[in-house]
């Protein structure tokens, strides 16, 4: 029973945040967490700012949680958060004019390469020769004779 709690906790997902980080009100705690899984790691940069171990990491944990106890709503701040470290913060970017490429390049990655096969495959294959001419099949009959 030990050994299965313990593989239940150990695939749980790590987060790094600190127990003097922790608000004390359950429901801005959890708010905290939920904001806190859609910002970047600068540092670590494939990780949210709950499973980062950097210092920078712990600094944005605990300017989340700042301004939530201060009164603002989870929109006010992540738009605190991007205008003072960029969009790259956020792990999953926005969709805007700026961004569309980003968006788009997958797209237009599957719709080249369709495209690419389509073309292949409407190529005409090479004209296979007619066979040999009369005097090209009396000269093979002649060298197989003298065998």
């Amino acid at each position: 029973m030990a050994l299965a709690a313990m593989l239940l906790l150990s695939a749980a997902p790590a987060h790094a945040v600190q127990p003097d980080e922790v608000l004390k009100n359950p429901a801005l705690e959890a708010r905290a967490r939920h904001i806190s899984e859609g910002l970047r790691c600068l540092v670590c940069q494939n990780q949210s700012i709950d499973d980062s171990d950097a210092p920078l990491a712990k600094d944005l944990r605990v300017i989340v949680r700042e301004r939530l106890t201060a009164g603002d709503d989870d929109r006010q701040v992540v738009d605190y958060v991007v205008a003072r470290y960029g969009e790259f913060v956020l792990l999953k970017p926005v969709l805007a004019w700026h961004t569309l490429l980003l968006w788009l390049t997958p797209l237009l990655a599957v719709l080249l390469g369709g495209f690419g096969i389509w073309r292949l495959s409407r190529r005409q294959a090479p004209e296979k020769p007619a066979g040999l001419s009369q005097a090209e099949q009396a000269e093979v009959d002649a060298l197989l004779e003298r065998r």
